[in-house]
């Protein structure tokens, strides 16, 4: 398998796709058909009411989506398998994403995947490889995961997924980490505020949880983007540049869409148009922006820096 650079295309366009409820708990999706992948607790099943939250969760770590048919290519579903199994072995630097075509084709059509198999990388909502077409023996996904790996640290990406299940034991069903279960029962439900409150409790108890802090800055965004129309809100924040309430909205619709320097940089050019009340309001919400994407990440270091230089 061939190494593929880097890029930063477009955004994925999710309009076709239903909004977020968590993942349920991961398997390797060709277990059956290789016989050798186990369960990882770094892979998730992809529906159409996942893909939001699979994507998102590529803001914080790689994610690698497989593409893959049980029924048309047996082979697909060994590739599925396979990088569920590799995807582990990195403990969080990468998600293992598993999209079977049959169950769920709304999602290929929005992809606009040409055949199976076929995998993504993706970072910040955004595929960050080429498209790689075709199967590969287990010891070429190694080496292209620990090239990926490379490549990411050289770029100052070292962000980690919390694992999405306690490692497998034999003989018992894999259980979500119990911490975020609360959290991500409500997502489930489409219950964003009790999903904000799940989340608050646990950042009360540990102030010191980054990625509960992470999921409640997440879900705030979430909260607050609920029912808006996207184009009504640019076009009201086109017309009141100064406006916070109508700036700091399209800021999160920003988060949700994958453009997190574009939101970043929308409310760090605020801050310096503003004073008094608004300037800290502006303030303190883009600091629970960084919160979501996480403090370690480049992008927040740049944005803290840009922040302080608008402030003084």
């Amino acid at each position: 398998m061939t190494q593929q650079p880097f890029s930063r295309p477009g955004a994925i366009d999710l309009s076709a796709l239903k909004r977020p409820a968590p993942s349920a708990p991961p398997a390797a999706a060709g277990a059956a058909a290789s016989g050798a992948a186990q369960p990882s607790a770094y892979a998730v099943q992809v529906s159409e009411e996942s893909f939001q939250s699979v994507l998102e969760a590529s803001m914080t770590a790689p994610v690698v989506l497989v593409f893959y048919s049980p029924s048309r290519s047996p082979e697909s579903a060994t590739l599925a398998a396979d990088v569920s199994m590799v995807a582990g072995e990195y403990e969080g630097r990468f998600l293992a994403g598993l999209v079977d075509i049959d169950a769920h084709p709304q999602i290929a059509q929005a992809m606009q995947i040409p055949q199976v198999p076929l995998m993504y990388v993706l970072l910040d909502g955004r595929p960050v490889t080429q498209p790689l077409p075709g199967a590969a023996p287990i010891d070429e996904l190694r080496a292209f995961f620990n090239q990926l790996a490379q490549q990411l640290t050289a770029q100052g990406v070292t962000g980690r997924h919390q694992p999405r299940q306690a490692a497998p034991v034999e003989g018992e069903e894999p259980t979500v980490d119990p911490r975020y279960a609360a959290a991500q029962d409500a997502l489930g439900d489409g219950d964003i505020d009790r999903a904000v409150a799940e989340y608050q409790k646990l950042v009360d108890a540990n102030p010191a949880d980054v990625e509960a802090a992470a999921g409640l800055a997440m879900a705030k965004v979430l909260q607050r983007t609920q029912g808006v129309d996207l184009n009504a809100a640019r076009e009201a924040a086109a017309a009141n540049p100064d406006d916070v309430d109508a700036q700091t909205l399209v800021a999160d619709l920003d988060m949700l869409g994958g453009h997190v320097d574009d939101a970043f940089n929308r409310l760090i050019a605020l801050v310096a148009r503003t004073s008094g009340n608004e300037r800290d309001r502006v303030r303190e919400h883009l600091i629970g922006l960084f919160a979501a994407v996480g403090n370690d990440d480049p992008r927040v270091l740049r944005g803290r820096q840009n922040l302080a230089s608008a402030l003084f």
